[in-house]
Parts: C-alpha cells; sequence; structure tokens
C-alpha cells in the first residue's frame, strides 16, 4: 500500500512540474535578450532559435564576419554588437550600445555563453598565463558583463542564464577550464539569492561533452603538442613521451561521444529565457544526466578511482 502511495504522490509531484514548466511568459515579442558568443556554436544556435520564435535578439559577435553571417541567417529583427569579453571598454561600450535599444523597459534575458576551452592539459605543463587568460574571458568576463547589465535586468525583473559544464562539478581535467566552470557556478548561486527579491531569475546550463568548434581534437592535440615542447626536460623524463601520446589519444577517443545534437543546450537556454518558472539549473545531453550529474554526487574516493584509470601512466612514479 505504502508503494503505491508513494508512487502515486510521484507522478503527481512530476505532473506538477510538467504543468508548471509549460507555462510561458506573455508577451515574448516585446522582450530583449542578449546572448554573448553568437560567432557560432551554441550562442548562434539560440541566437536563430530566439529570432524564429520572434524575441527582439541583441546577439553580441567577437568578430565581424561572424556577425555578419549571423545576421544572412536571421531576420531583420535580430541586431548585432561587437564583443570582447575580456576588455573593459568593449564591455562598456556594448552596455550602452544594449541601454540604448531596451529603453525604459530594461533587458529582459542576458544568456553568458562566450566562452573558450583552451589550453586544456595536465596541470603542470601549463603556465599562469595559460590559466590567467582562460579565467578572464570564461569568468570574469562573464562576472563583469553581467554587472554591466543588471540594472537592465531589474528594471525588467528579467533572467540570467549562465553556461557552465559538468565539468564544473567533476574536475576530472587539468587547466583553467574546470576552474573556470566552478567559478561560473559559484557566481550563478550567490546572484541567484541575491537577485531573488528583484524578481530576477538566474539559471546555470550544465552541458555534458557537445561536439562545437572548441572542442575539435586538431585544436586540443596541437595544444597538447605545444605545451609538452616547452617544457623543462627533468619534466618532460618524469612523464615521458608515451604520456602525451596517452593523452592525446584518450581525448581523441572520447571524440565520437561528444553529441552534434546542440539544439539540446540551445532548447534549456531557451527554456530559461520563455518559462514562468525556470529551474535553477538545466543538464543537457544523455551523458550529462545519466552519467555526470549523477557522478558528481559520489564519494571523491569512487570518481578517482574511475577517472584515474582512464589517466595514462607517467614514465617515473613516486
Amino acid at each position: 500500500m505504502w508503494l503505491w502511495l508513494l508512487a502515486g504522490l510521484a507522478g503527481l509531484w512530476l505532473l506538477r512540474r510538467w504543468h508548471r514548466e509549460r507555462q510561458t511568459v506573455a508577451r515574448l515579442s516585446d522582450k530583449f535578450v542578449l546572448i554573448t558568443g553568437c560567432d557560432s556554436g551554441f550562442g548562434n544556435l539560440l541566437a536563430r532559435q530566439l529570432d524564429a520564435r520572434g524575441l527582439p535578439v541583441l546577439a553580441a559577435c567577437l568578430s565581424e564576419a561572424g556577425a555578419a553571417r549571423l545576421r544572412a541567417d536571421a531576420s531583420s529583427r535580430l541586431q548585432t554588437v561587437l564583443l570582447d569579453v575580456t576588455s573593459s571598454q568593449s564591455i562598456a561600450a556594448a552596455a550602452a550600445w544594449v541601454r540604448e535599444r531596451v529603453g525604459s523597459q530594461g533587458l529582459w534575458g542576458l544568456v553568458n555563453n562566450a566562452g573558450v576551452a583552451s589550453p586544456t592539459g595536465p596541470n603542470e605543463w601549463l603556465t599562469k598565463e595559460d590559466f590567467a587568460k582562460m579565467l578572464d574571458i570564461n569568468l570574469l568576463g562573464l562576472i563583469e558583463v553581467t554587472l554591466s547589465l543588471l540594472p537592465l535586468l531589474r528594471r525588467a525583473r528579467g533572467r540570467v542564464v549562465n553556461v557552465a559544464s559538468i565539468l564544473g562539478r567533476l574536475s576530472f581535467l587539468g587547466g583553467p577550464y574546470c576552474i573556470s566552470k566552478y567559478g561560473v557556478e559559484a557566481f550563478s548561486d550567490s546572484l541567484r539569492l541575491e537577485m531573488q527579491h528583484f524578481g530576477v531569475k538566474v539559471s546555470i546550463i550544465e552541458p555534458g561533452f557537445f561536439s562545437t568548434a572548441i572542442t575539435q581534437f586538431d585544436t586540443h592535440s596541437k595544444i597538447f603538442q605545444s605545451c609538452w615542447e616547452r617544457l623543462p626536460q627533468e619534466t618532460k623524463a618524469a612523464y615521458g613521451d608515451s604520456y602525451l601520446e596517452g593523452y592525446r589519444s584518450g581525448f581523441k577517443t572520447l571524440q565520437p561521444f561528444f553529441s552534434p545534437r546542440l539544439r539540446l543546450v540551445a532548447d534549456c537556454m531557451e527554456h530559461a529565457l520563455t518559462s514562468c518558472h525556470p529551474r535553477a539549473r538545466y543538464s543537457a545531453g544523455w551523458d550529462a544526466k545519466l552519467f555526470y550529474i549523477p557522478l558528481s554526487y559520489l564519494p571523491s574516493a569512487f570518481t578517482d578511482l574511475i577517472f584515474g584509470w582512464l589517466y595514462p601512466k607517467p614514465a617515473l612514479k613516486a
């Protein structure tokens, strides 16, 4: 009897959740959304997706070529602006441009999508400058863009959507990428608590592994090689040539498992912007839902055992 009761309660909870998440915000055609990193990948797809739905999209691109390609694929509603998230001057100029377009109604949505994934590799192979460069784009740039637009978001009682990663939960790759995504998670959590009394909702997107321009094997393989070549001879001897090849082949082995279905991520972003009841967190991709997210709740000793088995073995061991 108790099992039937629990099953019934669980069913009612799922039905209620399904009903709440299908409720859509009214007058979407009047709500401006700014998306960063629209030259390609998730940002480009989301910009076209929201434009097709009738929202006035403000698409921030790093290059004029990327902006021109996006305008050619979208309606006249979509507007583009050049934005380098590592430049305070560029961010200030983009914020002023957004302010002119949204006017007194404010900015409904900000999607912090701009980011890079390289250099990635064993921590000892990288320099402080490597870490600083990626953190400047993936974390500090995201923070500065958000802070510059918060007054407009508060005015509209809008939405902030920050793109993190399952690597913001499980740090099983070396380099600054995981650190930057852990930082995005922490900033988003604190911002969500601060903004709740202003009516601004903050969501985190945690994609699994997807096949985009920043995850291509050839790009990362060249980076692994360049990092290896600048190492001191003593460090090379400790790791051994086989470690480099093992690291590279391990990354290549993962490539077939990278999903090409970028729409899964864009749909999560769209829901966070258009639903009356957005989630605090969205996991995108079956690998995230069924493997990485559940794994993140298990003891570290267990995850260390799994991921440690995947790492190549160095030439010298303690």
